[in-house]
């Protein structure tokens, strides 16, 4: 828990079946990145971290030693040498990997030499760790494996990964739970001194401190918890060794979910960690709903329709059936891309930045719809309140772009599409967004970060301009391609000191320091362009060409 999980009785009998998982699974990186300190420790794991792990299964020592494809096998039980017989059958029958208890470090070397010989992953388990808790936690980390197509909704995506974004959002560590206080998910913490007794106790699966048990339910937290969707403070308390906590309900409508808690660690919880953690909370209980499938059990069919929306290749009314949605109120696109050349790991990084959006986005506006088509991310804001216009979607969309580049070092470009009557017009807003992002990934947009069509209004009809020389180039001054062509042949500058001068106003101080050359160096390449081409700047219409044309990309 945080606050602690119930004391729980290991299971009877062996599950040596599969276990429950997504059919695609996880690789063990990811499952490492899901539980980690201080559940389990990676030993050794002689195939690499990208295998892949399908389900889970406890292997009971006085069960045959046996395996299947995929699986992480639990062997309970079974300490030093008395595991060797799991690793060799999970070797042999191509487990992904073993988990088992130490009695002393010592012995890991030895258990891992001999699945080292396997060729099957050890992972060593936490003594203190309960199996069934062990058991629970990986197969909530299959079951909220990441989706299998891009296009589907970060909604149907790690809860792991939700926790470890909310965690770096709010600057605490992070526990998600259900109303049995059994922990689903939890962010990873680099400093194991960070984490207090509490949160150590409950991922173990063991009682927390009672005292402190005693005191949430002195303060009513549990009874807030189940009564507000509002976070709540609580004060940490040293002679319990406890720090201080934010705590909100997971709820859908009326009922709770289960709680997210975040705990303060060295320094203090960042400045918007509150609205982060409703956010969050929101977020997950899409999680939770389908889970317990209280609600629409066919969240593929969300994103379905949505995306089918957002291109105009579907009707507003069945997302707006399917969702409860009232399809005539105001609506809005917001738009966001980073440069795929920007991250070492796209796969992990799309997962972070459509939670982080997710989590802000749900925090402003609860009906807001994630999802991607690549390479875009785009947030569906449907029943807008009144009051809200595009000034507040902008500053929306810059508060996620600032957490981006604070949270994970990416420069996330947004763009705001215009707000429009209801659903059927999505389309139109969608593209508006579009035509946004397309303007700020190119130069003349340098410098915004998020925009709307007033912003840049100019800077997107000159890049739309531009597409349309690219696509068609028979409309294109032969001069110019003869002078592009000619700095080809000679790595030459001419073209770009041409362009420099006249975005210049033809100020060739002011150009040539664009440039880092000399204004006299400047002005001989004006001339030397001129003379190669027949180009006469002197001429508004072929000075207006020339700043079009000179725009293209460069060839490949």
């Amino acid at each position: 828990m945080d606050p602690a999980a119930a004391d729980r009785q290991p299971g009877t009998g062996t599950d040596t079946g599969a276990g429950t998982g997504t059919g695609t699974g996880i690789s063990l990186r990811q499952l490492l990145m899901s539980l980690g300190e201080p559940l389990v420790e990676l030993q050794t794991a002689p195939a690499g971290l990208d295998i892949v792990i399908r389900s889970v299964a406890l292997l009971d020592p006085e069960d045959p030693p046996v395996a299947r494809p995929g699986e992480l096998v639990l062997a309970i039980g079974a300490r030093g040498r008395a595991a060797f017989p799991a690793l060799r059958a999970g070797g042999r029958d191509g487990a992904a990997a073993v988990a088992v208890k130490l009695d002393s470090p010592g012995q890991a070397a030895a258990l891992s030499e001999t699945a080292a010989e396997a060729g099957v992953a050890l992972l060593s388990v936490r003594s203190e760790a309960r199996w069934e808790q062990v058991d629970a936690l990986a197969r909530a980390a299959l079951d909220n494996a990441p989706p299998a197509h891009p296009g589907e909704g970060v909604e149907e995506g790690d809860l792991f990964a939700l926790a470890q974004t909310t965690a770096v959002l709010t600057g605490g560590i992070v526990s998600i739970e259900d109303t049995a206080h059994r922990v689903l998910a939890y962010s990873r913490s680099t400093d194991s001194d960070e984490v207090d007794d509490l949160r150590r106790l409950s991922i173990l699966g063991w009682q927390g401190p009672e005292a402190y048990l005693a005191k949430l339910r002195e303060w009513g937290v549990f009874q807030h918890l189940h009564a507000s969707d509002e976070v709540i403070r609580i004060d940490s308390h040293a002679e319990l060794g406890i720090r201080r906590r934010l705590a909100v309900a997971i709820r859908s409508g009326n009922r709770q979910l289960g709680t997210i808690w975040v705990q303060e660690g060295a320094a203090p919880l960042t400045e918007r960690s509150e609205q982060a953690l409703l956010g969050a909370a929101r977020v997950a209980a899409l999680h939770l709903v389908r889970r317990r499938r209280e609600l629409s059990p066919d969240l593929t069919l969300t994103w379905t329709l949505l995306a089918g929306l957002l291109e105009g290749s579907t009707r507003p009314q069945p997302l707006a059936t399917h969702l409860g949605l009232d399809a005539s109120r105001p609506t809005a696109v917001l738009g966001f891309s980073y440069e795929a050349a920007d991250v070492t790991t796209p796969e992990l990084t799309r997962t972070e930045v459509t939670n982080l959006i997710s989590v802000h986005t749900a925090a402003h506006h609860r009906s807001a719809l994630v999802t991607q088509i690549d390479p875009r991310i785009y947030v569906l804001l449907p029943q807008l309140p009144p009051g809200v216009d595009v000034g507040t979607l902008r500053s929306w969309g810059q508060e996620i772009a600032d957490a981006a580049h604070r949270h994970l070092g990416l420069s996330l470009r947004g763009s705001v599409g215009c707000i429009v009557p209801g659903l059927a017009h999505v389309p139109e807003s969608r593209r508006e967004a579009d035509r946004i992002l397309d303007a700020l990934a190119s130069a003349g947009a340098a410098g915004t970060t998020v925009a709307a069509l007033a912003d840049i209004e100019a800077e997107v009809l000159v890049s739309e301009l531009v597409a349309l020389l690219s696509a068609h180039p028979d409309i294109r001054d032969s001069r110019l391609t003869a002078l592009v062509a000619h700095d080809s042949r000679h790595q030459g500058q001419l073209a770009e000191s041409v362009l420099a001068y006249l975005d210049a106003f033809g100020d060739v101080r002011a150009a040539a320091a664009q440039l880092h050359v000399h204004p006299n160096t400047l002005r001989y390449r004006i001339r030397r362009a001129e003379q190669l081409t027949g180009l006469d700047l002197s001429r508004p219409d072929q000075r207006l060409l020339a700043m079009l044309q000179l725009r293209l990309p460069p060839a490949i």
